[in-house]
């Protein structure tokens, strides 16, 4: 089936001769569905042959290593192995390797490195260091000649296409669907649950009218708080990054339990929240979250299922009846054109914040 790419915005020019700002960023955003789509017809066959010999190998705990939004995909793929397969799994600190010369044990491991451009220094040299420590090593990235696909023994390409736009979104959706199927194959699925997602994708990617007007809520904020709990937490911790790489405005994201334990105290009338509120099990361990936040009078917008985003004062309806773990991927899509529409209603570019590279090299 082909998925059409949803239509990028005519965002008005601050100068009639020049690109519109927020173009390129819009086009990648727009390009998804076409993405996901192609990770499901060409990209899924080498992936479960991949989840096929990895699985064959018996590894008994996983490692995840990235950095950035790639870190946030990272996250999502924690929570499915540890949900889905039951494995122990956590993510790495690089310069335990890199900085501090530990050397671990990872025999019986599997180490995945998670990166758009398969680049970054110390990605290479901690999974080099994980390979000759005896680990099954594996990267995800959107670059096949990267020297990171090159050092791992394993490599699956998210099939992305070229990303110019500094913040990242179609290669973030791209890992998701990608570690999804890839845990499915471990437990030997085919990842069926994922062939409504293109469409469901595009569907909501048309509705950015709806997010331009909940954008006006955002232009002038001076913080923002970020909740879920489950798998939506990686989908609001990544919502902050985009928020805060194009808007700059300080965005926090918290765990729907974290933001109990302290931080829920600076929250007031003044401050927004946006809930991202999964369908299942994760949704419903943050409904006493979003009753506390309620009950404190708090500016909340929720991302999620009709009846939660009719109790608050603003918010998303996303799609019913999809499979919990594959929500993640859909969850972003509105907070991607949110980060998009706050930043041009600022006066700001979202396709080159500023002190940003598209490659970051840290070691």
């Amino acid at each position: 089936m082909s998925i059409p790419s949803a239509t990028p915005p005519a965002t008005p020019s601050a100068d009639a001769g020049s690109a519109r700002p927020g173009q390129i960023m819009a086009r990648e955003i727009a390009e998804q569905p076409a993405v996901l789509q192609r990770v499901l017809d060409e990209g899924a066959p080498h992936i479960l042959g991949v989840a096929r010999a990895i699985a064959a190998r018996g590894p008994r705990f996983v490692l995840l290593t990235a950095r950035g939004t790639s870190d946030n995909a990272a996250l999502y793929a924690k929570y499915l192995v540890e949900v889905v397969l039951g494995r122990p799994a956590g993510l790495t600190s690089m310069s335990t390797t890199t900085v501090y010369g530990a050397e671990p044990d990872l025999r019986d491991c599997l180490v995945i490195a998670v990166s758009q451009s398969g680049g970054s220094p110390d990605l290479v040299a901690s999974t080099r260091s994980a390979r000759e420590a005896g680990a099954i090593t594996l990267a995800v990235t959107n670059n096949a000649g990267s020297p990171l696909a090159a050092v791992s023994e394993y490599h699956i390409d998210v099939l992305a296409g070229p990303e110019k736009a500094l913040p990242a979104t179609k290669t973030y959706t791209a890992e998701l669907l990608s570690l999804y199927l890839l845990v499915e194959g471990l437990r030997g699925s085919d990842g069926g649950a994922a062939r409504v997602v293109p469409e469901l994708a595009s569907s909501l990617l048309a509705r950015r009218e709806e997010v331009r007007a909940l954008a006006q809520r955002y232009r002038f904020a001076q913080r923002l708080v970020l909740t879920s709990r489950g798998y939506g937490y990686p989908t609001a911790r990544e919502a902050a990054l985009k928020l805060m790489e194009t808007t700059y405005i300080p965005a926090l994201a918290f765990s729907g339990a974290d933001l109990l334990h302290g931080p829920l105290a600076m929250v007031d009338s003044a401050s927004p929240v946006i809930a991202v509120v999964p369908d299942g099990r994760g949704g419903d361990a943050l409904r006493p979250v979003l009753e506390r936040l309620r009950g404190q009078g708090a500016d909340l917008a929720v991302i999620g299922q009709r009846d939660q985003v009719d109790t608050a004062p603003a918010g998303f309806v996303l799609p019913g009846g999809v499979a919990e773990e594959v929500q993640p991927i859909l969850e972003i899509l509105p907070l991607q054109l949110l980060a998009h529409e706050v930043t041009v209603a600022r006066g700001q570019d979202p396709d080159a914040p500023r002190a940003l590279a598209k490659v970051t090299e840290t070691h």
